[in-house]
């Protein structure tokens, strides 16, 4: 690299100590953005090229540092009682068009700025994007709160796995990673649910179109038998690769012998419209209740607490 070159970026690397707003930030990420293009068009060289990327991550570090400064310094927002009234208090925190923002920028500003110098590094350096370390903090933050399985023996198992997709258009609708980390299906694998299954067992699991064949490996792992399965007919349509999906399954598996004590045919079918992401009607719990009115329960990966079933999973 030139001297000249060295001059320009010691210069910017004073810019950006300079910068004392979010949007001065801002706009050194961007230029710093479309001169690694320009460097690029002109045959400059990888080296040129990568200062000018690092410079532009440091510039949106520097955002996102802002960002969480503004957001401590922010007023709480509530209420406050004057004589017999309650008087709404003025809300003057800067709303992110304000600053020029989107909610894409601040979060991945933020993300950076929250990383430890080692873990920043390797994005600067290409070791690993934003996409990897988002994904291994929310991992690490989320697997802190797992708890441990229960113990003791169950009859009844109903689980509704963090299924990985492997697809990105798949992945990104609907989020999925932002509501739980996702698990391959060789740690679905592992997991010990065979040591605490009855002889007779029973398991309702849910999975989806996309991922029906690589269900079976779990099923087998976790010591049940595929014996049929209930259809959700969410009645909204979801995007889809060859069609547009409307429903889920519920395979209904068994360990042993354990056919419902409650011999009441339900329609394989239930069209229940669909509410928040990932969330299972109530209906089906209810179903299997009535099918199984005794013995031990065990709700895997579920969202919250249930009366009669024991419970694991990180949004309990």
């Amino acid at each position: 690299m030139s001297e000249n070159s060295l001059e320009i970026f010691s210069r910017a690397a004073c810019m950006l100590a300079e910068a004392d707003t979010i949007q001065k930030a801002k706009e050194l990420k961007n230029l710093a953005i479309t001169a690694a293009d320009w460097a690029r068009r002109k045959g400059m060289g990888e080296e040129a090229i990568q200062h000018c990327r690092s410079y532009a991550l440091e510039a949106e570090r520097r955002m996102g540092e802002m960002l969480l400064e503004t957001e401590r310094a922010r007023p709480a927002v509530g209420s406050k009682v004057i004589g017999n009234e309650r008087i709404p208090m003025k809300d003057d925190r800067p709303t992110l068009a304000e600053l020029g923002l989107t909610k894409r920028e601040s979060a991945e500003a933020q993300l950076l700025a929250g990383l430890n110098q080692s873990a920043f590094d390797d994005v600067k350096t290409g070791k690993k994007t934003k996409t990897q370390v988002r994904r291994e903090k929310n991992r690490m933050a989320v697997n802190a709160k797992i708890p441990n399985l229960p113990s003791g023996k169950f009859r009844v198992f109903y689980a509704d796995p963090p299924w990985k997709y492997g697809d990105q258009l798949t992945e990104n609708y609907g989020a999925t990673k932002w509501h739980y980390p996702p698990m391959s299906i060789a740690d679905l694998c592992a997991m010990p649910i065979k040591d605490l299954a009855e002889g007779d067992a029973v398991l309702f699991l849910w999975v989806t179109s996309p991922l029906l064949a690589e269900c079976w490996p779990v099923i087998r792992a976790w010591g049940f038998e595929y014996k049929t399965s209930f259809v959700w007919d969410k009645i909204k349509h979801n995007m889809g690769h060859y069609n547009s999906v409307r429903h889920e399954l519920l395979l209904v598996c068994t360990r042993g012998s354990c056919l419902p004590e409650i011999p009441k045919l339900f329609d394989s079918v239930q069209s229940i419209e669909r509410k928040a992401h990932s969330e299972k009607p109530e209906e089906f719990r209810a179903i299997i209740e009535t099918l199984y009115p005794s013995g031990s329960k065990l709700e895997l990966f579920a969202r919250r607490k249930s009366k009669g079933w024991a419970v694991y999973g990180n949004q309990c």
